[in-house]
């Protein structure tokens, strides 16, 4: 079997290692953004609705944001710990891995769609529509969700190639569908006149190419960790493993969901445009984030593999290319959000009322992001090198025990712009927190890994 894919990540040069696993990484995110900013730029550009049809859109972001997240229990746990067998040279294990994540993403599609489909109106009502942007939710979310399914194999599968090595191949599953979708939206939206629910089906079927690119590939000889059929038997130790690892990325995902439904339920309370206005900011946020997580799908299987290896040296190394690029990245793209607001605003809208909501509180809301970085840097070493627990405390602390209370509490002293800045305070709180756990725990867990017996070719 040819594994130089595998072998490289443990012996070539650290840097130009990571630039070229994260680059195709970076363009796939970049592509894949695509998904969800496009559908709201068009939206936004429906003439006559588009300001309440932007807002019902983005209510419904909670709920796919959620229904997403259980494919980072397996992509975000089950690759890295696939990683660290290959590293170790557990193949078997590596195989059961992947094969029990391809069965738990089809159990995850069942769990989550019947109860949306049930409950659908309500629920949505509850976390932020009104009666003038209810309709366009419901429109929207009842056609994406047919597509979950694809969305959780193009998530929670994904990552397995880059732990192959082959981020080319991982780009290109994103790619595919991202190019799909920006083709289909106009034309659904605007030529066969289907506003929303155009939009909804332009995404399902672009989420269905780039999952059928992903299968294929895996399941063909191409791929040095294949699934198959007697992996798929389910084990209830790797499944327990994938679960533990994968609870840190799930809850960094859903309790963004979570943090949707309280958001825009306290802005609703103000009036629709501040949830067209959150709408909007946090697709500015998603921008900024892209590189990040690309640069992250790069850096992390490179990070585990050498972790399985016993090489402390070149996992350090890893680090502190990580932490110098996603502390710079991030800053830089921040501080233009927050000088050019207007313009990320136009991007999505022409309603001058909603630019200049967006103006007034996008400094705010991107206050506490400008140290961000560091926390992304440290949170993704904490679960490329399998630190579940610590993993799981982080992603609860900035999302759960502080922004959810600073959204409810600020509010009453602060009227609206106490929702956008609890964002802020949140975000920089627990950036400090994390880095200081860091500081802390890094240098214990490196004393748990013995060096390998032979001495790497680069460091």
């Amino acid at each position: 079997m040819e594994t130089q894919y595998e072998e490289r990540l443990g012996t070539d040069k650290m840097l130009p290692l990571i630039i070229r696993m994260s680059l195709p990484a970076v363009a796939a995110q970049l592509v894949n953004l695509l998904y969800s900013v496009v559908d709201r730029i068009y939206i936004g550009h429906i003439e006559g609705i588009g300001t309440d049809a932007l807002a019902g859109v983005g209510v419904t972001s909670s709920v796919i944001i959620l229904i997403a997240a259980f494919a980072q229990i397996v992509g975000g746990g089950g690759a890295p710990l696939a990683s660290m067998a290959l590293g170790r040279g557990d193949r078997e294990k590596a195989g059961k891995i992947l094969g029990n994540g391809f069965v738990m993403l089809a159990a995850f599609t069942v769990g989550t769609i019947l109860p949306v489909y049930l409950f659908m109106k309500p629920l949505l009502l509850l976390i932020g529509a009104s009666e003038a942007t209810i309709g366009y939710a419901v429109s929207y979310l009842r056609i994406y969700l047919i597509g979950t399914f694809f969305v959780q194999i193009a998530t929670g599968l994904n990552s397995f190639i880059n732990a192959q090595g082959r981020p080319g191949t991982a780009m290109l599953s994103v790619m595919i569908g991202a190019a799909l979708n920006i083709a289909l939206d106009p034309l659904f939206i605007f030529v066969f006149d289907m506003g929303v629910a155009g939009a909804a089906l332009a995404t399902v079927i672009s989420q269905f190419c780039s999952a059928l690119w992903i299968l294929v590939f895996l399941f063909s000889k191409k791929a040095t960790l294949r699934i198959e059929k007697e992996n798929l038997k389910p084990d209830r130790k790797i499944i327990s493993s994938v679960v533990s690892l994968g609870l840190a990325p799930f809850v960094m995902a859903s309790t963004e969901s979570l943090v949707g439904f309280v958001l825009n339920g306290m802005l609703k309370t103000f009036g629709d445009i501040y949830v067209s206005a959150l709408t909007v900011m946090q697709s500015a946020m998603q921008i900024v984030s892209v590189p990040l997580n690309g640069f992250q799908q790069g850096f992390s299987p490179v990070i585990s593999y050498n972790f399985g290896h016993r090489n402390p040296e070149r996992v350090k190394s890893g680090f502190r290319i990580a932490m110098t690029v996603m502390f710079s990245v991030n800053l830089v793209l921040v501080v233009v959000m927050m000088c050019f607001p207007s313009v990320a605003a136009s991007l999505f809208t022409n309603d001058d009322a909603l630019i200049a909501v967006v103006k007034q509180y996008m400094p705010l809301f991107f206050a506490g992001l400008t140290i961000f970085g560091l926390q992304r840097a440290c949170q993704s070493m904490f679960v490329a090198l399998g630190q579940a627990k610590i993993s799981l405390f982080i992603a609860l602390l900035r999302k759960v025990f502080l922004l959810v209370p600073l959204a409810l509490i600020l509010p009453h002293f602060l009227g609206v712009s106490g929702v956008y800045a609890g964002e802020a305070i949140a975000d920089a709180t627990a950036a400090l927190c994390c880095v200081t756990i860091f500081a802390v725990r890094f240098p214990k867990i490196l004393k748990t890994i013995e060096p390998a017996t032979e001495k790497p070719l680069d460091k």
